[in-house]
């Protein structure tokens, strides 16, 4: 088992890049390769930042691929916006991003402010 397997904010990573692939699953044809690529590439990424991070060999590393990993935690919930603004999330859907979203933030955030401490 790696290290950063054993990170609640890892593992809530990984489950809201689950979340963006299920919703946006039911976009438009034509935004397949558009707004819902773009939103699960920086989904994915949040995970992967933390992943790579963990490898690091500082404190001070670590922490920057984690302000990496909430940039992209951001990029997601602005495309979100633009989703619901389009019709292709709904409230009730958008809603379960943007909280999970603000969870995920408060974890990185948590975790990065522990790093530097």
């Amino acid at each position: 088992m790696y290290g950063f397997e054993r990170l609640e904010v890892w593992e809530k990573a990984i489950n809201f890049a689950d979340t963006v692939y299920s919703f946006t699953r039911d976009f438009p044809s034509d935004e397949r390769f558009e707004l819902s690529n773009q939103m699960r590439r920086a989904a994915v990424s949040i995970s992967s930042n933390i992943a790579e991070g963990s490898s690091q060999n500082s404190r001070k590393d670590f922490a920057r691929f984690l302000e990496i990993a909430t940039g992209s935690l951001f990029e997601v919930v602005s495309q979100c916006f633009i989703s619901r603004n389009q019709g292709f999330l709904t409230p009730e859907d958008f809603e379960v991003l943007y909280l999970a979203a603000e969870e995920q933030g408060r974890m990185l955030s948590d975790l990065r402010r522990s790093l530097l401490a």
